[in-house]
């Protein structure tokens, strides 16, 4: 399956790799807001969210149904939508977990960025198949400046 890619700002970018150093050793995560067009999809705003997962922070992440319907509820009231979520793995690869997997839902992306050591390294996005049984790699394509497609 091809997706189209999944455009973001470098500035949107900075901000989501400084939210994974600031809450490094523990995984960060939020939601992504933008755009899902013809050919591409937009990361129009970040909406960092607190991990609410408190048994194993450094490894896992937790959005709360309240954390989802703020994202909802922020996306319409900006006109646009909730077209994924994001989250780090600290001294991990940038691949979606067994974890991820069985939490995620098919259509959105899911960036995840690999901070080692404290610093950002590896970023890349993911979409689940409809089938729940794997994941399609989205291609990222930094731009200077959101064009809001």
């Amino acid at each position: 399956m091809s997706v189209a890619p999944l455009k973001i700002a470098d500035e949107l970018m900075k901000r989501l790799h400084a939210h994974g150093v600031e809450t490094y050793p523990h995984e960060c995560c939020g939601a992504l807001l933008g755009r899902d067009g013809e050919g591409a999809r937009e990361v129009l705003e970040l909406m960092p969210l607190a991990n609410q997962r408190n048994d194993s922070p450094r490894n896992r992440f937790e959005i709360t149904p309240d954390d989802y319907r703020l994202a909802e509820k922020t996306a319409r009231e900006k006109r646009i939508e909730l077209i994924g979520w994001y989250h780090s793995h600290p001294d991990a690869p940038a691949r979606p977990s067994e974890f991820d997997r069985d939490h995620a839902l098919p259509w959105f992306s899911y960036i995840i960025v690999s901070v080692q050591k404290g610093e950002p390294k590896d970023t890349t996005s993911w979409r689940l198949h409809d089938d729940r049984a794997a994941y399609d790699p989205e291609a990222i394509e930094v731009v200077p400046h959101p064009s809001g497609i």
